[in-house]
């Protein structure tokens, strides 16, 4: 069982950076893959990055490679995602989830966060 909360969110103008983070509870967080998911009004929840348990590997959605990185301290139980270069288009609450593997698909994980609102304006 992985419990997780999302923190960091926050209204800022186009082009700034918010640092959100992902804390987790449970003995077994070292045994999952970890995501960051949005959900846009009126859209459905869309992938935004993953890592897989160890750290070393990453993958990004098209729409935000080279200005978001996402990344884990084991240790700490906590998942990053920086977020730059901030456009109106990345308004959305974003989630983080906990999964087996690495994967695009919501559906794929088993655990998540409440969400934490992320507004961008122009």
């Amino acid at each position: 069982q992985v419990q997780l909360v999302e923190s960091g969110g926050g209204l800022v103008q186009a082009g700034g950076s918010l640092r959100l983070s992902c804390a987790a509870s449970g003995r077994t967080f070292l045994s999952y893959a970890m995501g960051w998911f949005r959900q846009a009004p009126g859209k459905e929840r869309e992938f935004v990055a993953a890592v897989r348990w160890s750290g070393g590997n990453t993958y990004y959605a098209d729409s935000v490679k080279g200005r978001f990185t996402i990344s884990r301290d084991n240790a700490k139980k906590t998942v990053y995602l920086q977020t730059n270069s901030l456009k109106p288009e990345d308004t959305a609450v974003y989630y983080c989830a906990a999964g087996g593997s690495v994967s695009v698909y919501p559906d794929e994980y088993a655990y998540w966060g409440q969400g934490t609102q992320v507004t961008v304006s122009s």
